[in-house]
């Protein structure tokens, strides 16, 4: 195995460190309309399935846009294509501050959808790009935890800035941080292909890859192709369950804390925090979980694969009694283990996609797969929003998501199974990518 230079140290932690920072300002924005759920559906005059429509609109841009988002990934970089987002997402924020009826929330919460969709599978292919194939499941797992990060931070810090400023201030805030973020990222970021680096920094990053080891960027032909593979598809479909279940608590669980458990907005704003902090633990272990397993001989796709299912499995295990409890300690302790076991999952599935495909094709196949995710992931607002409505009770949501989360588990186990090899190219593919 090659020694990593200095340098190629340096430029990790750089930009691992500058992923999980847009990470959790990425969050901190999704997390603004639940905060301040019921002090916008207050002064618009919004039902729950409403305030669920509108949850669910940024989710459901931002599947859609996941899938032409991973080829310009591998085209363009995740320099251009993060920055650009992060200032799109930023901007969409802060009018979000702006609004004055459902029709123009909904406008900004579809940019916000559009804007964030390159941020994580930008963050597949700097970890693809970055690091060698046996060391990817720790740095993975560490950018991942900005989606639980931000998430622990968001009440606390958002519940102060809603009590202290407002809602619409809080998002205009929040609009204006994120824009300074994406300012940093592209003065201080670099993709692989325009660093000058040795042929010892170069053997480093290659080892363990299969396949040619020249830079190349993928061909519509590639990108075709991935959807003649049922490990493809298994991905698509697995994550839905994760981010049914990831989705469901991001949007919901503060109002259900309010509106179940009867608690302040203040207490909550606290309260809230606490799940989120086993899920960075979940989210962080994935990754040490996987290169340990991989360490000790096992393929690169099931030290991912066996994590999934673990986590997802566990995730519904918990949910269900987190659903029936009256007591509120005993439900914290349920929710704080199903979140744990989700975002073990959950960080699993990055590691998994950045292993399933050869290096070049990597960012396309992880937008695939969170495409899927939050396709599914979408209808977890609105359906929780019908269920509430209907039965005034979070009960049957959770039990919902964590039917879901098993029949996700099942189709990891049994669906997701070889790795994805690049097809030839024919000669107008090749002639294309020589161009570009």
């Amino acid at each position: 195995m090659q020694e990593k230079s200095t340098h190629l140290k340096r430029i990790q932690a750089m930009a691992i460190a500058l992923l999980t920072i847009a990470g959790i300002v990425n969050y901190l924005d999704r997390s603004t309309l639940s905060i301040a759920n019921h002090s916008v559906s207050a002064e618009l005059g919004l039902s729950a399935s409403q305030m669920g429509l509108l949850l669910s609109a940024f989710s459901f841009a931002y599947a859609f846009a996941q899938l032409p988002i991973g080829v310009l990934l591998d085209r363009f970089g995740a320099r251009i294509m993060l920055g650009v987002g992060m200032f799109v997402w930023s901007t969409a924020q802060l009018c979000g501050g702006l609004v004055s009826n459902l029709t123009q929330f909904l406008v900004a919460r579809v940019a916000l959808g559009l804007g964030e969709s390159p941020n994580f599978p930008a963050g597949a292919k700097v970890v693809s790009e970055w690091f060698a194939v046996h060391e990817r499941g720790r740095p993975t797992g560490i950018f991942i935890t900005s989606s639980t990060i931000g998430p622990a931070l968001a009440p606390p810090v958002l519940t102060v800035l809603l009590l202290v400023f407002g809602w619409r201030a809080m998002f205009i805030i929040m609009g204006v941080l994120g824009i300074v973020v994406s300012i940093g990222w592209y003065l201080l970021y670099r993709d692989r292909r325009t660093m000058p680096l040795d042929a010892r920094e170069l053997a480093y990053l290659t080892d363990g890859e299969s396949g040619e080891r020249v830079e190349r960027r993928m061909t519509m032909l590639e990108w075709r192709s991935l959807f003649s593979k049922a490990t493809t598809w298994g991905m698509i479909f697995g994550n839905m369950g994760v981010i049914y279940m990831v989705w469901l608590y991001l949007t919901w669980l503060p109002a259900y804390l309010e509106h179940e458990r009867h608690l302040s907005i203040a207490n909550t704003g606290w309260l809230v925090s606490i799940p989120y902090l086993f899920g960075t633990l979940g989210m962080l272990s994935s990754g040490f979980v996987a290169d340990g397993l991989m360490a000790r001989g096992v393929a690169p796709m099931r030290s991912r694969k066996w994590p999934i299912c673990v986590g997802l499995v566990g995730a519904a295990v918990f949910t269900v009694p987190a659903a029936f409890t009256p007591n509120l300690t005993l439900a914290m302790v349920y929710l704080c283990a199903a979140m744990f076991f989700v975002n073990m999952a959950s960080g699993a599935c990055w590691a998994l996609a950045t292993v399933a495909a050869p290096r070049h094709m990597v960012a396309s196949l992880a937008s695939i797969q969170n495409f899927g995710g939050y396709f599914g992931g979408s209808f977890a607002p609105f359906i929780t929003g019908v269920v509430v409505d209907t039965t005034h009770s979070f009960v049957n949501a959770f039990l919902i998501s964590a039917g879901v989360a098993f029949g996700a588990a099942l189709v990891y186990m049994f669906v997701v199974r070889r790795l994805i090899e690049a097809p030839e190219a024919d000669v107008s593919d090749l002639a294309l990518s020589k161009l570009n």
